[in-house]
């Protein structure tokens, strides 16, 4: 009998400590982003991503990274990936947008930009700056 409260109490202790360390891989990994430390982020981000493959945040921070790192295939991937889990993610419409604009996919942008102005809540004055974008690819384009 004791033998067997022993042996519960253990894999709860086990079980709790397990959880713990795969809510820790993307606070650490925020943490080393914010850091500018992104090869470790990444790496990190990318375990978080093992453990929780539906967390669009972990993909979200990929995507940044990625951008940073000028690597735009993989940024897109993450991006979609990010919207697919959430796709009221403004911050993975923005970031899609001005990737589709550097392509002039303008129609892909005009209709992220739909999506983008009926969900935006902290990223509404970005509007403007996708509007200012479009507007000077429209001015070369008359030129």
């Amino acid at each position: 009998m004791i033998k067997n409260i022993f042996i519960t109490l253990v894999l709860i202790l086990l079980l709790i400590n397990n959880s713990y360390s795969k809510e820790n891989f993307f606070d650490e990994a925020k943490k080393m982003f914010d850091n500018k430390k992104y090869e470790e982020s990444k790496f990190l981000f990318q375990r978080d991503i093992v453990y929780n493959p539906k967390k669009a945040k972990s993909y979200l921070f990929l995507a940044k990274i990625f951008k940073i790192e000028e690597n735009l295939k993989e940024q897109e991937k993450n991006l979609n990936v990010t919207l697919l889990l959430d796709p009221q993610n403004e911050e993975a419409i923005y970031l899609l947008m001005d990737i589709e604009i550097e392509r002039s996919n303008f129609d892909k942008v005009k209709k992220l930009k739909e999506d983008f102005e009926l969900i935006c809540s902290k990223m509404c004055p970005k509007i403007s700056s996708i509007n200012e974008k479009l507007k000077n690819f429209d001015s070369k384009d008359e030129s």
